[in-house]
C-alpha cells in the first residue's frame, strides 16, 4: 500500500537544465574563493573530482566526507578553514542562482494537497549539495525541508543516484517498505531504473526530461507537472487496489 512519495528536486520540482544551472553556479562558487589566491578552473575541476568520489561513494563514509577528502587533495594550497567560506556561500549568495532556474508555482499546491490526503513526503534529491543549499533551492518554489519528513543532503546519505542503495538507504532510514513507496523524478535513469532497481515504483515527470540512456518514456508511469496530482493518486489507486 503506497503511502509514501519520494520527490526529486532538480528538474522535477523545481524546473532547470542542469547543465546552465551548474555552470552558473559554479560560477558563483568560485568567486567566493578567488580572493582567497585560488584558481577559478583549478576550483572547479576540484569541485567535479569532489562530485565524482560522492556518485561514486560506496557507503564507507558520508557523502560529505567523500566530496571534503577529494577536493582537498587535489586542490593546490587550499586551506581547510576555508570550507567555512563555502557553508556561508550556500546559506547567501548562492540565492544569486535562482535565476538559471524557472518557476512553479504549482509545487507549493501539489506538496500541501499532498500532506491533507495523509501522504508522508520525502525529498530524494540526489544529495550531492549540502542542506542548507537544498534548503536554499526549495525556497525558490515557495517550499522548505519542513514540508518533508526526510531530506537526503551530503551530510546524512551515504550512496548517490543513480545507485540503488541510495534508494535502499532511504527505505532504511524511513523504516518503509519499497511498496510503501513511489519515486518522482524527471530522469528516467537516476530516478527511474535506479528506484525501480530498488524495488520502488516511479513515476517521470517529462517538463525537464533528462533520459541519457534513451529509454523507452512509456516504460514508466508520466505525466506533466500540471498533471501530476492525479497521476499520483491514479498510481496509488493501482496499487493499493
Amino acid at each position: 500500500m503506497i503511502d509514501t512519495i519520494l520527490f526529486d528536486l532538480d528538474g522535477t520540482l523545481l524546473p532547470m537544465d542542469n547543465d546552465i544551472f551548474t555552470k552558473g553556479y559554479f560560477k558563483g562558487l568560485a568567486a567566493e574563493l578567488i580572493p582567497f589566491g585560488y584558481d577559478a578552473g583549478t576550483l572547479v575541476d576540484a569541485v567535479w573530482r569532489g562530485t565524482a568520489a560522492m556518485v561514486k561513494n560506496d557507503g564507507s563514509r558520508p557523502n560529505c566526507e567523500a566530496f571534503w577528502q577529494t577536493f582537498e587533495a587535489v586542490m593546490p594550497g587550499w586551506k581547510t578553514e576555508h570550507r567555512a567560506v563555502t557553508d556561508t556561500f550556500y546559506r547567501g549568495n548562492f540565492d544569486a542562482a535562482k535565476r538559471f532556474t524557472g518557476e512553479n508555482p504549482l509545487a507549493r499546491r501539489l506538496i500541501d494537497a499532498l500532506k491533507k490526503d495523509g501522504l508522508h513526503l520525502i525529498l530524494a534529491t540526489n544529495p550531492l549539495f549540502p542542506r542548507d543549499g537544498v534548503e536554499t533551492r526549495l525556497r525558490w518554489i515557495g517550499l522548505s525541508t519542513a514540508d518533508f519528513e526526510l531530506v537526503t543532503s551530503y551530510e546524512n546519505m551515504h550512496y548517490c543516484k543513480p545507485n540503488p542503495k541510495y534508494f535502499a538507504e532511504i527505505l532504511e532510514m524511513t523504516g518503509k517498505s519499497a511498496e510503501q513507496c513511489l519515486m518522482v523524478g524527471n530522469n528516467m535513469d537516476e530516478d527511474g531504473a535506479a528506484a525501480t532497481a530498488a524495488g520502488i515504483r516511479t513515476m517521470i515527470v517529462t517538463d525537464c526530461l533528462i533520459n541519457e540512456s534513451c529509454t523507452p518514456l512509456a516504460t514508466y508511469p508520466n505525466t506533466p507537472f500540471s498533471a501530476l496530482y492525479n497521476a499520483i493518486q491514479a498510481q496509488i489507486a493501482s496499487a493499493n487496489g
